[in-house]
């Protein structure tokens, strides 16, 4: 996962966040956008972003005429924004306009980070700056992607792709998966904990994570894994293991794992090792700055293994992620995370 924005914009301010909206855009990814990067946070005690919309005309027709958009600023945003939310909508074969295309190269010529949630990565294709590069499109969509994108990496069967610079999302409700996992990379893990809990939505679903999963009817009344999870939660320094996990819901190893790919799209082991990753780097943005400490309370075991997985997980060492994230030192300037 590459770590390269920085939550400051580049004027110095907030990071500005620009959404386009364009003919027959989905308000509900615009809601998403809204949400995560839109709203005053008094919770937190500080703005985390400047968000602004912007449109090619000053009226806006929304999907199937449910609303026209009006009063938002133009295209000449974009040359200001720190990251450009790409605009999405249903008719995919419709080209985009001329002159938002230019504003989506333009962006991306100067560095910013462009995000297209649901068919926003058939704008960002449109545009070329996929070529050669990882994505992900709605699984409805994907064989028309492909087809009419072939130099583009698709990866049809995630929830988001983070490739660095640019980062797309899947689906509608994926919108807010990619919405939170830019806020944790900006921000932190704990920033994008509180950001969830306003929301009333899951903190953390990795990428990988499959779009859709089978959820066949039950065979018993209750397969829920929410009660072993919420168990594990709270005992992530202990030894646990996949068979103490299957014990603790009183079924095999082997039933377990299948419960955790239907229910979750990963394995127990995968969802064990994310959310011990996760604790460390609350750990250390709450100030812990011993290594061996944190990897003991996070369940990791040793400092050489928290350093591996935190590097995997988050794209960051843990010195790299306590310069950025911890108490006291977000002013500082960014490490880099390839060092």
């Amino acid at each position: 996962m590459a770590q390269e924005s920085s939550q400051a914009g580049s004027g110095g301010g907030p990071h500005r966040v620009v959404v386009i909206v364009d003919e027959n855009s989905n308000p509900f990814e615009l809601g998403c956008a809204t949400e995560v990067f839109g709203l005053r946070r008094p919770e937190i005690g500080r703005d985390l972003y400047d968000f602004r919309l912007c449109a090619a005309e000053p009226r806006t027709l929304m999907r199937d005429g449910f609303f026209t958009l009006t009063g938002v600023a133009g295209l000449e945003a974009v040359d200001a924004a720190d990251t450009v939310i790409v605009p999405n909508r249903p008719d995919v074969e419709v080209p985009r306009r001329p002159a938002v295309l230019g504003a989506v190269r333009r962006a991306h010529e100067r560095g910013a980070r462009l995000v297209g949630f649901c068919s926003g990565a058939f704008t960002l294709a449109e545009a070329g700056v996929l070529d050669g590069r990882r994505a992900t499109a709605h699984w409805q969509w994907a064989d028309a992607f492909r087809a009419r994108f072939p130099a583009v990496r698709l990866e049809e069967d995630v929830l988001f792709v983070d490739d660095g610079d640019v980062l797309t999302a899947a689906g509608s409700a994926a919108a807010l998966d990619l919405g939170l996992h830019i806020v944790c990379r900006d921000h932190g893990a704990e920033i994008a904990n509180a950001v969830s809990r306003r929301l009333v939505f899951a903190a953390h679903r990795d990428g990988g994570q499959r779009q859709f999963v089978e959820r066949p009817l039950p065979d018993i009344p209750d397969e829920s894994l929410a009660p072993v999870l919420a168990w594990a939660q709270e005992r992530l320094d202990a030894p646990l293991t996949v068979a103490g996990l299957a014990a603790r819901a009183a079924v095999s190893p082997a039933t377990l794992h299948r419960r955790f790919r239907a229910q979750l799209g990963t394995t127990p082991l995968a969802w064990l090792t994310a959310e011990r990753v996760a604790l460390a780097c609350r750990l250390i943005e709450r100030g812990e700055s011993r290594v061996d400490v944190v990897a003991r309370r996070s369940g990791l075991g040793t400092a050489a293994n928290l350093r591996t997985l935190m590097r995997r997980e988050t794209g960051l060492t843990p010195s790299q992620y306590r310069h950025r994230f911890g108490p006291g030192l977000k002013d500082r300037p960014e490490p880099s995370a390839r060092g």
